[in-house]
């Protein structure tokens, strides 16, 4: 069964931490996919080669690999140039992703010239583009990627009123290649209504792997909670 046949209308869990965050550490990244690989994942996404190599050493899941690098001239950071897909190629990742927005890249080149360059240099490999809107999405596929991903609708500035649902759904409306969703399926519910529109696979990340998100979302319910209560008390 090839790759994209075992990720098929199933759950991928972001496994990431960037160095301001608690977890951040190859061995923290590599428990928390096990421990999503426990909880019934068929996949993960990960980000440095660092991180993907520990995470190998406890789970046989296909896995997405991503780097991400800031760059002071440009908002483009996830696999933002060819030599961070050198990397990720070196590593041996089942699916490179990359950021395949219309923003301007780090080197000054198009998509469509980044693109092509690694198209060329590695044929058998698998790409996922991360979009933010349907045109990017539309582009990408006529560029030959493999897999387009929802992972940047809200992201771009250009996107920031895109519900990442509605774009998943257009897009499987007018592409041929797997269209994953993923950014802000944060609960199950939206996971599994991007499966039965007709989503390749689903993408979690923060709700599942970033505790401190996670907490700051019930810490937040709870002040809201004892600010109505204090506020009803007064009123009585």
């Amino acid at each position: 069964m090839d790759i994209l046949e075992k990720l098929r209308n199933k759950l991928i869990v972001s496994c990431q931490a960037l160095e301001d965050e608690p977890l951040h550490s190859p061995y923290i990244m590599s428990k928390m996919a096990l421990a999503a690989k426990q909880g019934g994942a068929s996949g993960i996404r990960a980000n440095t080669v660092q991180d993907i190599q520990a995470i190998k050493q406890e789970v046989d899941l296909p896995i997405i690999g991503i780097i991400k690098k800031d760059f002071t001239n440009s908002r483009v950071f996830i696999t933002p140039t060819i030599h961070e897909v050198d990397e990720l190629y070196r590593e041996g990742v089942d699916i490179i992703a990359f950021d395949a927005t219309g923003q301007e890249r780090p080197d000054d080149k198009s998509f469509k010239e980044f693109f092509s360059d690694i198209k060329a240099k590695y044929p058998d490999q698998l790409f996922m583009a991360d979009i933010s809107t349907f045109e990017e999405g539309i582009n990408a596929e006529k560029m030959g990627v493999d897999i387009v991903a929802t992972t940047l609708a809200g992201y771009t500035p250009y996107s920031k009123d895109a519900v990442p649902m509605n774009l998943v759904t257009e897009l499987i409306e007018h592409l041929s290649v797997p269209v994953i969703a993923e950014g802000n399926f944060d609960s199950p519910e939206k996971g599994k209504k991007a499966l039965q529109s007709g989503a390749h696979s689903v993408v979690v990340g923060s709700a599942i792997t970033r505790p401190q998100l996670i907490t700051e979302k019930f810490s937040q319910a709870v002040v809201e909670l004892a600010n109505n209560s204090t506020e009803r008390r007064v009123i009585e």
